[in-house]
């Protein structure tokens, strides 16, 4: 199931869009998740955290799949 998430700002990182959605807790967390390549953007295994998303992108992790929009 995909689910859309707004943001108000041009982009967002990576790990702060992981914490939005409240798949991690902490950036910690989101850190550890993409070192260990469990975090795809748009399709592909992310290896930054501090990768900026922008509206159109999606992120999966798991079953999980988002979709960023422009709020």
């Amino acid at each position: 199931m995909r689910e859309t998430i707004k943001i108000r700002t041009e982009y967002i990182k990576l790990d702060s869009f992981l914490k939005l959605t409240g798949a991690v807790g902490s950036g910690g967390e989101a850190k550890v998740l993409i070192e260990e390549g469990r975090v795809l953007v748009n399709g592909e295994t992310a290896s930054q955290r501090g990768k900026k998303l922008r509206p159109g992108d999606t992120v999966a992790l798991g079953d999980s799949l988002w979709e960023v929009a422009a709020e």
